[in-house]
């Protein structure tokens, strides 16, 4: 299974994790954050996979840090005075 370096978020010291792609047999591709249970995503490509997963992993970790569930560390991310 092929390996991209994706970055969930918009600074790499803040969290940088692995997305899995694997293309199906009908031709789709899937993409997956084996960081985030559940977080997986078809497309047409293999950037539209990827694509899909990292709007899905951005939405999951908003949900966790909601919900105040262990999320990833996205306080580099904002300046809070």
């Amino acid at each position: 299974m092929p390996i991209a370096a994706a970055i969930v978020g918009c600074n790499d010291a803040v969290m940088r994790s692995a997305v899995e792609t694997e293309q199906e047999q009908d031709g789709r591709w899937l993409a997956e954050v084996g960081e985030l249970p559940g977080c997986l995503a078809y497309g047409a490509t293999r950037d539209d996979a990827v694509r899909h997963v990292e709007a899905l992993a951005l939405r999951a970790i908003a949900d966790r840090i909601e919900a105040s569930e262990p999320a990833p560390d996205v306080s580099a991310l904002f300046a809070v005075p």
